[in-house]
């Protein structure tokens, strides 16, 4: 199955298609001098990037070796999919992750994919990818464009696609039954279907009951809870609060809180980042993240808003840390509610420039 329209410069995750046509999410333009007084040299003497040379689809670098698997079954080695699903096991976060990079592949070319299942037909790594890459492929069919300008035969390819892949994943849960990663990938689903607040709370309950403190599980239903998809501002604030509070440090669920607040936030001023609230929420993140696995396949996410956050608060030291830790790569929020790839790279390198030339300017 051959899909010609996924472009993957640009859509990493099915959260980035989804975000360039959601409407009612607004950026601060926040430079700091103003954007044409922004000067390169200050970031480029410390060795940062320019935008040309941002990777513009991951937030972070691949698990070494992943890169080569990837290209592997981009070649058709099914068997290397195969010994990368294996050789994770029952590391939930990197399964789940990982299922994801490979549905990616698969839902432009799945002939290695039918080869696998066609030797291994009750595999539950090929069901779990399987199931993956019939989501994309679902959401791809409808587009990124808002639903006035997304034609009838796009919404009846993109339902049809979806109720298919419902029973993928009921398949690929019966063949693994502690698997979460099929429910989380059906919270998509539920977006695209707009299951009603009880069917996700029952959805909920089975992911939790297999992973209670499942980083892309939790960020998932958090737009679930969204005002822009099922919710409101109060539903996704409580859930992002509740699931913050019960997390241990380290799971990165301190992001949460963040995430919500920029989902719903609506003004141009950079005063309500900087209140009481938000800097608690921003010194929960940085603990968060140093008490991480540092390969944790989550982190970079945490680190680009916090170094976002830590800008708009005037803490340019502390900006300029995470900044460093995640140059090189901008596929995440906040860049990549930004558009296309240029445009995310374009404005990471803007924020991250006047934070690393106000570093300077203290300095001197």
């Amino acid at each position: 199955m051959t899909v010609l329209m996924w472009v993957l410069a640009v859509l990493a995750t099915p959260f980035v298609l989804f975000a360039l046509w959601i409407a009612g999410v607004f950026l601060k333009e926040f430079f700091r001098p103003s954007g044409d007084e922004v000067d390169p040299d200050a970031a480029e003497a410390l060795g940062l990037l320019p935008a040309e040379r941002q990777n513009t689809k991951y937030a972070g670098p691949l698990p070494a070796g992943v890169d080569a698997t990837l290209a592997a079954v981009r070649g058709g080695d099914w068997k290397a999919a195969a010994k990368l699903m294996q050789d994770i096991g029952r590391d939930w976060e990197r399964r789940s992750s990982t299922a994801y990079l490979l549905a990616e592949i698969a839902a432009q070319e799945d002939d290695w994919l039918l080869a696998w299942e066609s030797d291994r037909p009750d595999d539950p790594d090929a069901a779990v990818v399987r199931a993956r890459s019939t989501v994309i492929l679902a959401w791809n069919l409808r587009g990124g464009k808002l639903a006035k300008h997304t034609t009838s035969e796009q919404f009846t390819g993109f339902h049809r696609m979806l109720e298919r892949s419902r029973e993928e994943i009921g398949r690929a849960a019966v063949l693994n039954p502690d698997d979460p990663t099929p429910y989380i990938t059906e919270i998509w689903v539920a977006l695209g279907l707009g299951y009603p607040n009880s069917e996700m709370d029952k959805l909920w309950t089975e992911i939790t009951a297999r992973a209670p403190h499942h980083y892309e599980a939790h960020f998932s239903a958090l737009q679930y809870w969204c005002a822009k998809w099922r919710g409101s501002e109060k539903l996704a604030t409580d859930f992002a609060e509740r699931a913050a509070a019960d997390a241990p440090l380290g799971s990165l669920l301190t992001v949460l809180p963040l995430i919500a607040h920029f989902e719903h936030d609506k003004s141009d001023d950079n005063s309500v980042d900087r209140t009481p609230k938000m800097i608690g929420r921003v010194d929960a993140g940085l603990a968060d993240a140093a008490a991480a696995d540092p390969t944790h396949p989550r982190l970079p996410e945490l680190r680009h808003l916090l170094a976002y956050y830590l800008s708009l608060q005037d803490r340019d030291d502390a900006a300029l840390e995470q900044f460093r830790l995640v140059d090189g790569y901008v596929n995440a929020l906040p860049w990549r509610y930004q558009g296309d790839g240029e445009a995310m790279a374009a404005y990471y390198c803007r924020i991250r420039n006047a934070t690393a030339q106000a570093v300077a300017a203290a300095a001197e």
